[in-house]
């Protein structure tokens, strides 16, 4: 068969193992043509998709959970060998949450997206109907981080189809075959082919998406510059975007908490996924009176995690990602070291039968610098410092002595005590005596402030942000309306003692019922004739 004039084939994007070196898988890489095509299909299906009741495309939420669950141990594997994540992560943390959080948006998406009356009390109404009417925006386009691969863009793709919309997403080049199969998994579920599209490729591909015709919002999570050309590039567009970005969590350990409980808190805060998920802890705060042993216990439990091959069960940290990311986090501990910090536990190291990947063990720092670059920039790896604080006071101030505010914990034994701080904190999220969980809980809101993003995934408010929210007001018509021309003399007067009635003073109304008699009798005399007339 002739293949004369045929288009070039586009380069290929090789997904390897971080653990063996091992390729994978191949996919193709998308040119700024493809991703226009994937947008124009998923535009051409989209207004039929909307067009079916919330209790169907419920259902479709429902069947995807299912097909996740037929699939959980081919998937989680997936995640394992692409991402270096552990196995027992993968399932338990990514793959069940998003079972759970498709059943949460098949029950709760139909009463959040469902038009809404709105009572209107103005006695100046009568007759007049109002209701939000959440609209589909259309295309959504949805780039995502290797630091969720599963988890963050099926959620927000889930929540957008909910919604009515359409998907085009872009996975991380690290995690191509993982978002391959979110889009087979809706697929399978009956999703129509189409509607949810996947793009492959590094930035110039984000690019493309931001910039295609036809997307109306973009979900972005990734790091803080990409973020901000995101917002850029939406902006000129005339089209909205919700950023998550880069993170600094800190994590507050007060002197009444319970010191077990929180350091096993900070071994699942900052070392999971070998450090490299969102709203890990980066920093902690420790009262000093429990700062001995809190440190001692942190850095032998630290010490004593297993580092191995993320297939493996009895994993808890794997690889990094990548040497480079390596690299950039032994750099950042380095220079924090030359400046006077003290490490005392974790760093580069090797796994035998594993010299390939980029291990790093986890990492305590002390006595840290606060010009250092691991003070002040996510790190992105499994590296914590600790830093004592004589005060409650000062422990909220060092939290909030940064740009970031994604995400932040309170330790303590007294609930109402670590609510009462976690207001104080400026970030997105806090959470008392816990750290991240709630990014499996698709009912709670996502999202950081400051340099950490606008806008929020998941729960009502990622509902929101995937929705445009409509005014439908309608009048009975049977008669004109007072402020229509040709409108009554007397109606400033009438409005005036309207306002002193309904809203005035309780001994201001008897004064304003004499004074705005005649002219209220003469405005409702008006609306009379008007309500004869009609």
């Amino acid at each position: 068969m002739s293949t004369a004039g045929a288009a070039p084939p586009r380069p290929q994007l090789e997904s390897l193992s971080p653990t063996t070196g091992e390729l994978v898988g191949v996919v193709s890489r998308a040119d700024a043509r493809s991703v226009q095509a994937a947008v124009d299909d998923a535009a051409a299906i989209q207004p039929f998709w909307a067009e079916l009741p919330l209790a169907d495309r419920a259902r479709y939420m429902r069947r995807a959970a299912q097909v996740v669950i037929d699939r959980t141990g081919e998937l989680g594997e997936l995640i394992a060998r692409e991402g270096g994540r552990p196995l027992a992560e993968a399932q338990a943390l990514e793959l069940l949450p998003t079972v759970d959080a498709l059943h949460w948006i098949a029950d709760h998406g139909p009463p959040v997206l469902r038009d809404e009356r709105v009572r209107a009390r103005q006695i100046w109404l009568l007759g007049k109907r109002h209701r939000h009417v959440r609209e589909p925006l259309g295309v959504v386009g949805v780039i995502s981080s290797s630091r969720s691969a599963w988890l963050g863009p099926f959620l927000q793709t889930a929540i957008a189809l909910m919604a009515g919309n359409g998907v085009v997403l872009k996975p991380a080049p690290e995690a191509a075959l993982v978002g391959g199969r979110v889009e087979r998994a809706f697929v399978r579920a009956g999703v129509p082919e189409g509607l949810v599209g996947v793009v492959h490729g590094g930035a110039e591909a984000g690019e493309s998406l931001v910039e295609a015709r036809g997307v109306a919002k973009v979900l972005f999570s990734g790091s803080s510059g990409a973020g901000r050309r995101v917002e850029v590039g939406c902006s000129g567009q005339a089209r909205g975007a919700v950023l998550e970005l880069g993170g600094k969590d800190p994590q507050l350990v007060l002197a009444d908490a319970r010191l077990e409980r929180a350091i096993a808190g900070t071994l699942w805060g900052a070392f999971a996924n070998a450090g490299q998920s969102r709203a890990s802890i980066e920093r902690v705060y420790v009262a000093r009176e429990v700062a001995e042993p809190f440190l001692e216990g942190l850095v032998r439990s630290a010490g004593a995690m297993r580092l191995g091959d993320p297939l493996a069960a009895e994993t808890e940290v794997g690889p990094l990602l990548s040497a480079e990311r390596s690299e950039r986090v032994r750099e950042v501990v380095d220079e924090a070291v030359a400046a006077g910090a003290t490490l005392r536990c974790g760093g580069p190291t090797e796994i035998a039968g594993l010299e390939r990947a980029a291990f790093f063990a986890p990492a305590v720092l002390t006595g840290v610098s606060r010009d250092v670059r691991v003070a002040r920039e996510p790190v992105s790896g499994p590296v914590v410092y600790v830093t004592s604080v004589d005060s409650e006071e000062e422990a909220i101030a060092l939290a909030n002595d940064s740009p970031y505010g994604l995400g932040a914990s309170v330790w303590t034994r007294d609930r109402a005590r670590g609510e009462r701080i976690a207001r104080r904190i400026q970030a997105g999220m806090v959470w008392v005596n816990d750290h991240r969980y709630s990014h499996g809980a698709a009912q709670c809101a996502w999202g950081g402030t400051g340099g950490s993003g606008t806008g929020r995934f998941h729960g009502e408010p990622g509902f929101r942000e995937c929705v445009e929210i409509k005014l439908v007001a309608s009048d009975a018509a049977r008669f004109a309306r007072p402020w229509w021309p040709p409108r009554a003399r007397s109606l400033p007067a009438a409005a005036e003692a309207t306002a002193r009635l309904l809203y005035g003073r309780d001994r201001d109304r008897v004064p304003a019922l004499r004074a705005g008699a005649r002219p209220l009798a003469r405005a409702g005399g008006h609306v009379l004739r008007e309500l004869i007339r009609f």
